[in-house]
């Protein structure tokens, strides 16, 4: 069994004071890092995603073209090569084996939609690792997180969502995002 963390979406943009920024982000940040630190032999991989969005266009609607519905438009965030984009300083980014880019000029919430940086898919790095147990934390719980976690649970692997090490847009969908993962098949663990 290949036991593996993904750390969805760390990023400036989702952090305070970001496009998006969700209460609690840094310290979602921080405790991640610390977590890793503190309990990086139990991985064997420590994996990363970002949305990485196009500047130059609505990345096929993603980004809203008047007032976004936070649904599913956007403000513009994540621009990739832009601050906004790059990892929520709390994110000791030494520690990251993989680095997942999901958007790329399209809406993209999972992990599992993204590449690596030689252009494979993130699901095939999956299989050719055989990673089997995954650890989800990050940003945001109703969102990226919630889908990351599904498509994982879909792929067959074994999923525990840590929730000391997740932040939501909101404590309703968020708290329901928590039971949809637990009603299939995820455990969900206070650490």
């Amino acid at each position: 069994m290949t036991r593996a963390i993904l750390i969805v979406d760390v990023q400036n943009d989702f952090t305070e004071g970001g496009a998006l920024g969700v209460a609690g982000g840094d310290a979602v940040a921080q405790r991640i890092t610390d977590h890793v630190k503190a309990h990086g032999e139990d991985y064997d991989y420590v994996v990363a995603s970002r949305d990485w969005h196009d500047g130059n266009n609505n990345n096929g609607g993603h980004f809203a073209e008047g007032e976004p519905d936070f649904v599913d438009t956007w403000p513009v965030h994540c621009v990739s090569g832009t601050p906004g984009a790059d990892y929520d300083p709390g994110i000791d980014t030494s520690l990251i084996d993989i680095h997942v880019r999901k958007g790329q000029g399209k809406p993209a919430y999972s992990a599992f939609e993204g590449t690596v940086g030689d252009g494979r898919s993130f699901p095939e790095v999956v299989d050719e690792l055989e990673i089997t147990q995954l650890d989800v934390v990050g940003i945001a719980t109703d969102f990226c997180v919630r889908q990351s976690a599904l498509d994982a649970l879909a792929a067959g692997i074994e999923v525990r969502v840590l929730t000391s090490m997740v932040a939501g847009v909101a404590p309703e969908s968020s708290q329901q995002a928590l039971v949809e993962l637990e009603e299939a098949g995820a455990t969900v663990v206070a650490e």
